[in-house]
């Protein structure tokens, strides 16, 4: 029995040796299926790592490159200029017991954004804004004003005229007037000039298919109306601010020395857009779309919001660092036009959802050469934008304002030649000039 053992059980031995065997090899030698699938990862992930080594020349380089740029350009470099440039401006000589001499040095910190710019005017007034029709009152024709200022306005000194441009000194700073209603007579039927009670003229350039643009200014010339009347007579309101208040104010004064510093708890790329970093030309329409950063206390004038840092700072900026300007030059070459194709996209999808849009198209350089000369020439190259984009892309004179800064904000803290700081900057300034709705 021990040398003949029975069959049954020696059969159940040898199937579990075969078994045992049989495991073992399927140890040594994996299944077919299973190893395939196990090399085809194995191989992803070397590829993956290759891929990473070794990126592709074209796309990948360049990718990369605009990643590493763009991250150090949100960690702003340590030379960076102050965010807002109402925080770049030389102190003001305030006069003892004078507005604004008594406000408290705490920081405006915006509990909430607005959400439109209804929101961020919804504190200016509690009740609707009565327009009536910039027509309705009677003026006496008169000739083409002359261009300098009928008067000069107390704590203001004419220091300069550069190219039909007046250069003027108050409160430590320079800034630059001149003729603006030169881009919108250009091809016009018929312009004429009418003189109104309490020192004031009105201006009317009809264009060719019988709209008319129609601005009133005060006695120092600021625009206090602006309106677009199609050949309907349909009205749409521009510029719109409450005038009686300039004919007691007897110097130029800066509205934003009524309120505290601006502190806002967002990012910059959330402020300040860099055209640069633009891959969608949609970023541009979502970005001049949106409200103010704070509350809009009240309407201004086009010139208070030129002069004032501190009430511009209340909308975001495009900084159109795109545009390459020769070195003392503000002609824009051929080459550079299309780059504002992006930029006069969404101008005009706004300007079809509202006509009464406004932009301020700043023009700044960097502090290389005279404060004077660099003055002129910022706003030489603002005014040459505004043109390119009328003359190449349509978007009407009058829906833009133009002004230089000069080196007054540099976006870089450096007396040196630098690009960043030689750019042309756009703002949506519609809710800071016009009651929202007001061309209903």
């Amino acid at each position: 029995r021990a040398a003949e053992p029975e069959p049954a059980i020696t059969e159940e031995r040898q199937k579990r040796r075969k078994d045992r065997e049989a495991v073992k090899r399927r140890a040594a030698e994996p299944e077919p299926a299973i190893t395939e699938e196990r090399q085809k990862r194995r191989k992803e992930r070397e590829a993956a790592r290759q891929r990473a080594a070794e990126p592709e020349p074209a796309i990948t380089e360049e990718r990369l490159k605009r990643r590493k740029e763009r991250e150090a350009a949100m960690r702003r470099p340590e030379n960076a200029a102050r965010l807002f440039d109402s925080a770049k401006e030389k102190p003001v000589r305030r006069k003892p017991g004078g507005a604004g001499s008594d406000q408290p040095a705490a920081r405006a910190r915006a509990e909430r954004l607005p959400e439109s710019d209804a929101a961020a005017q919804a504190r200016a007034s509690t009740d609707p804004v009565q327009i009536g029709s910039v027509i309705s009152e009677e003026g006496r024709r008169i000739e083409r004003p002359r261009r300098e200022r009928p008067e000069v306005p107390e704590g203001a000194e004419l220091v300069r005229e550069v190219n039909n441009r007046f250069i003027f000194r108050t409160n430590n700073t320079y800034f630059i007037e001149r003729p603006r209603e030169e881009r919108f007579i250009i091809d016009a039927r018929e312009v004429y000039y009418e003189e109104l009670p309490r020192s004031r003229q009105r201006e009317v350039v009809v264009r060719p298919d019988g709209t008319r643009i129609v601005t009133i200014r005060n006695r120092w010339g600021d625009v206090v109306r602006r309106v677009k009347i199609l050949p309907d007579d349909r009205e749409i309101v521009l510029v719109y601010v409450e005038d009686d208040y300039y004919d007691e104010v007897l110097e130029w004064r800066d509205p934003g020395l009524d309120l505290p510093p601006l502190d806002l708890d967002i990012p910059v790329r959330d402020y300040i857009l860099d055209a640069e970093w633009v891959e969608d030309p949609e970023d541009y329409y979502t970005f001049l779309d949106q409200p103010p950063v704070e509350q809009v206390e009240r309407t201004y004038s086009l010139d208070e919001v030129r002069r004032s840092a501190r009430i511009r700072d209340k909308v975001r900026r495009i900084d159109l660092d795109i545009i390459n300007f020769e070195f003392g030059s503000a002609q824009i070459p051929e080459s550079e036009i299309g780059k504002l194709e992006g930029v006069a996209g969404a101008m005009q999808r706004l300007l079809k959802e509202n006509p009464g849009e406004t932009f301020l198209i700043e023009g700044h350089t960097d502090a290389v050469g005279a404060e004077v000369a660099n003055l002129a020439l910022s706003d030489q190259r603002a005014e040459a934008v505004a043109t390119a984009l009328t003359n190449v892309f349509d978007i009407a004179p009058e829906n833009m304002e133009t002004q230089g800064y000069g080196e007054q904000y540099l976006k870089v803290e450096t007396q040196g030649p630098e690009r960043e700081n030689r750019r042309v900057a756009i703002r949506r300034i519609t809710p800071l000039v016009a009651p929202v709705a007001s061309s209903e």
